[in-house]
């Protein structure tokens, strides 16, 4: 059996960390300044209270860090004054950058795996994936906490930051398609055309993320969709709605310019076109 303690556990933290309780494990956790609808999650989960971050740490084999993403640098740092010299787990929606920083805190004292979860809080059928990059050895401890539960552990390969790239890859579309899904249905409510956005949505194709291979025919036609983008901030700021999403995809669709009228250029030259070279250097 492995004693976990679980950071700030929100409505992920608590259901992931239900998992591991499930599976058998010993999960901590510290209610000291925390909420009751908090408290009351981890009640459900099935946590084991502690009086104090170090009575945790000190009996704790592994941290599982899951709070907002704003948090996770001075969780990290409380963490670290502490002492903690067992296996950090730094699973928050997070930066590759962040995450380096991150580690300059926790390092050397403790060793530390970038993680990141994806999908839905798990239980009740539900399953999420926990990708993790680092030590293959500690890998393998998550995958025995985690074992025959609603948490699935992959590997994202053993360089830090693989994770929460993974994450903020995964996170640039689905929240800003989300988003945008919003300001679009917004507009069209604005005109009273909303029941026929919504029809000719169901017309289309679903698999935008998962098709990379169908970005060439974006990257040549972007210098026609450039100028439609500019049309559709224009309709928005009339309607009183954000511009910004259209105006930003117009300037990365700049960016394809000279891939003009070119489907068959190679997926990685259309993926190298879209990178600042000026940042690359």
């Amino acid at each position: 059996m492995t004693t976990l303690t679980v950071l700030h556990p929100g409505a992920m933290g608590a259901a992931v960390a239900a998992e591991a309780s499930r599976s058998g494990h010993d999960v901590l956790w510290v209610p000291v300044d925390r909420s009751a609808a908090t408290r009351e999650r981890a009640r459900k989960a099935g946590l084991t209270a502690c009086p104090s971050l170090k009575e945790a740490l000190d009996a704790s084999e592994v941290v599982l860090s899951l709070c907002p993403p704003h948090a996770a640098e001075d969780v990290a740092v409380s963490v670290a004054g502490q002492g903690f010299t067992g296996l950090y787990v730094e699973a928050n929606a997070i930066s590759p950058e962040r995450m380096e920083r991150i580690a300059s805190e926790v390092r050397p004292a403790s060793s530390i795996l970038d993680g990141a979860v994806i999908g839905p809080p798990p239980g009740d059928r539900r399953t999420c994936r926990l990708y993790l990059a680092g030590d293959g050895q500690s890998v393998d401890l998550l995958r025995s906490v985690f074992q025959s539960s609603s948490v699935e552990v992959e590997t994202a390969g053993d360089q830090a930051g693989a994770a929460s790239a993974l994450k903020m890859s995964f996170a640039a579309f689905q929240k800003a398609a989300r988003t945008l899904a919003a300001v679009s249905h917004a507009l069209a409510d604005s005109h009273g055309v909303a029941d026929l956005l919504t029809a000719e949505a169901r017309r289309m194709p679903s698999d935008f993320l998962s098709d990379p291979d169908a970005l060439a025919g974006v990257a040549a036609r972007a210098w026609r969709w450039a100028p439609e983008m500019h049309e559709v901030a224009e309709t928005l700021c009339a309607s009183g709605l954000p511009p910004q999403m259209a105006e930003a995809a117009a300037a990365v669709m700049r960016r394809w310019e000279q891939d003009k009228d070119q489907y068959d250029l190679p997926l990685a030259e259309v993926l190298t076109h879209l990178r600042d070279s000026s940042h690359m250097e």
